[in-house]
Formats: structure tokens, C-alpha cells, sequence
């Protein structure tokens, strides 16, 4: 069985081997932070190679099922192999899924912002509901999620939160949420049930590794301490050591609350703010090279992207690429890869496209 070149198999396995080599080494735990992003590489590569084993191993069950059905005149078995063979479709959609994410960064962790718009309450709540879809989102994938930073909103909701998202290609997959996002619904703080719209925004860069180089001077820093506001629950522990750091000469704030050490906040809240000024360092060369090419195009997936209609139908519309999803709870409680995978297939059309 082939994937065109595109799946090193024997490479994969090889990298694997070595990783393993090397973690059956009595001082591979010296380096805990090294250790732990060598064992999430050996799991990612696990998984890979599990993909090419279990689509071989089903394709294999679904022909003995067949000959079985041919040999018998079974449709039981007719029925078994028709679900392998879903089975094998579903299994090789993820990995199409996967060859569009050849992006430099998209193999890489997320840090997620999401911050309320216009809408007043409104909007602070639909950025609570869209900061718990995404905890759904990366639950439901298997991916290790943890809200940095949370401030609350005046009567309800959130003002913005900022959370990290673990996993193989978390970067890339988050990539493709990043824009305003609508909700159309009967307000719950409106005393006459009157339909009210509401905005927030989601921005998604990569986690970069300690060996980029970010050019951080300490006097450019200032750093304020303060107790967590948060409004505590699942999400947040109130602490006295919450730390907010501003990055004097580009205006960047980064805060972070989670932790109940104020030098373990510090040291969050310095890598957060290390890869928002690399993506800022990252986006600004990327519109110089676009126009020294004299490319008109915006960088980036786009301003509207989605919106959330509860009321009078119940729909999510990607603006994007048109899709329409009729089930509302069921993307509002995780179920993105649909609208996900849409929007990264007609961002490689479009690249493909282009003169």
C-alpha cells in the first residue's frame, strides 16, 4: 500500500527507533521539558504510524469479509465490510486533512486568544461559549488544553481568555478559526426576549521552541504582579500571584493567572509573550515579501469568518466556504473538524489558484 511518497513509512519507523533509543537513556530525564516534548514527538509519530496500520489492517479485514459474504451468500458480512471500508474512508480523510498542513509552524502547539467584541454582555458570553467549544474542541481530539488567563466580563462572561492547546498540529488546525466569529440569538439579558447579535474574535500563533531566537531585552519589560480577578471555577485559580507583563516598545501584553506561583505565571507569561513577538516579527515579514512580490492579497484567513444563528433557524455558516451546519450544539460543544477541514481545503485551492 502507497501514499504517493508523500507517507515515509520506513522513515517514520526509523525516527521512531531512535526516539526510543534515546529515551531508554538512564539521563533522558535530567532535561524534563526536553524529555517531555521528545516523548509528545514519539506519541505523534506513534500516531502516524498507527494510521498506516490500522488503515492496512481494516482494508485487509473488509476483503476477508468479502470473500466470506461471495462464499456464503452472507450480507452480514456484506454489512461488516461496508463499515470497514467507512471505516478506511474516515481514517484517510484525516489524513488528507493532515497533507494540508505543510505549513513551517502548523506541527506546533497553540496559544489561543479569544476577546469579546461588539454586543455589550452579549458578547462576553458568546466569548465564555466559544472558549468552551475550543476546551470541547481539544477534549474531543485528545489534545491537552489549559486556560492561561481569564478576565471576566462586568455582568457575565469573559472579556478575553488566552489558553494553550498541545497536540499534533494543534497550530495548524487552530489556524484556520482565526476571524470574528457571530452569534444571532434571543438574548438571555434582555428582559423583552428581543434577538440580539453579538462578536467576538479568535487568534490562534504557534508555541515556538526555546531555540527560536527572540530578541527580548529586559528593559523593555515591565511587569506587574496583582492578585487573579478571574471568576474561579473550573478554569481559574484565584491566586496573589498573577503576573502581567507589558512589552513597552510594541504596546504587547500578555497576563497569566493559572498558576498558584507567581514564578511559574512569569515563566508563562514570558513564553507567551516570546511567541506573540515572534508571530508579530513572522506576519510583518510576510507582508513586506508580499509587497516586494506586489501581491494584493491579506494575509491570513480573513476578518468574518463564521456566524452562529440560534434564532429564528438553527445554523452555523462558514463565510468562507459557504458551509452550512444545521446541528448549532453539536459544533458549539466541540464538533469542528467539518467546518475546520472545509476552510483549510479551500485556503490550499486558493493558494493553488493563484497566479
Amino acid at each position: 500500500m502507497s501514499f504517493g511518497g508523500v507517507f515515509d513509512l520506513a522513515g517514520l519507523r526509523a525516527r521512531h527507533e531512535e526516539i526510543e533509543s534515546e529515551m531508554a537513556r538512564p539521563e533522558f530525564w535530567d532535561n524534563r521539558e526536553l524529555a517531555e516534548k521528545t516523548s509528545r514527538k514519539k506519541s505523534e509519530l506513534e500516531g502516524e504510524i498507527g494510521l498506516y496500520d490500522g488503515v492496512e489492517a481494516s482494508l485487509e479485514e473488509a476483503g476477508i469479509l468479502l470473500e466470506l459474504a461471495a462464499e456464503a451468500d452472507d450480507d452480514g458480512s456484506r454489512r461488516e465490510a461496508a463499515e470497514k471500508f467507512s471505516q478506511v474512508a474516515a481514517i484517510l480523510e484525516g489524513a488528507e486533512l493532515r497533507q494540508l498542513l505543510g505549513g513551517e509552524y502548523d506541527h506546533s502547539d497553540a496559544i489561543v486568544s479569544i476577546n469579546s467584541g461588539a454586543g455589550g454582555t452579549d458578547a462576553c458570553d458568546w466569548a465564555e461559549m466559544l472558549l468552551r467549544m475550543y476546551l470541547r474542541w481539544a477534549e474531543r481530539r485528545g489534545f491537552r488544553s489549559e486556560v492561561i488567563d481569564v478576565q471576566s466580563g462586568e455582568e457575565a462572561g469573559i472579556r478575553s481568555a488566552t489558553l494553550s492547546v498541545a497536540g499534533s498540529y494543534a497550530y495548524g488546525y487552530l489556524n484556520a478559526e482565526q476571524g470574528v466569529h457571530r452569534l444571532v440569538r434571543i438574548s438571555p439579558f434582555d428582559s423583552q426576549a428581543r434577538r440580539h447579535t453579538a462578536f467576538a474574535s479568535v487568534t490562534a500563533i504557534p508555541e515556538i521552541d526555546d531555540d527560536v531566537d527572540v530578541e527580548l531585552e529586559e528593559s523593555d519589560l515591565r511587569i506587574d504582579t496583582y492578585r487573579s480577578s478571574g471568576a474561579g471555577g473550573q478554569h481559574v485559580n484565584k491566586t496573589d500571584s498573577a503576573v502581567r507583563i507589558t512589552h513597552l516598545p510594541t504596546g504587547t501584553v500578555v497576563q497569566c493567572q493559572n498558576e498558584r506561583s507567581q514564578h511559574k505565571n512569569k515563566a508563562t507569561a514570558m513564553k507567551v509573550l516570546r511567541a506573540q513577538l515572534f508571530e508579530l516579527s513572522r506576519r510583518e515579514q510576510e507582508v513586506r515579501m508580499a509587497e516586494i512580490r506586489g501581491e494584493k492579497r491579506e494575509i491570513g484567513f480573513g476578518s468574518q469568518i463564521r456566524s452562529y444563528t440560534l434564532h429564528p433557524q438553527q445554523r452555523v455558516k462558514d463565510h468562507r466556504t459557504d458551509l452550512e451546519v444545521g446541528n448549532v450544539e453539536a459544533v458549539l460543544d466541540g464538533d469542528l473538524d467539518r467546518l475546520i477541514r472545509s476552510a483549510l481545503l479551500a485556503h490550499s485551492t486558493s493558494n493553488r489558484t493563484e497566479p
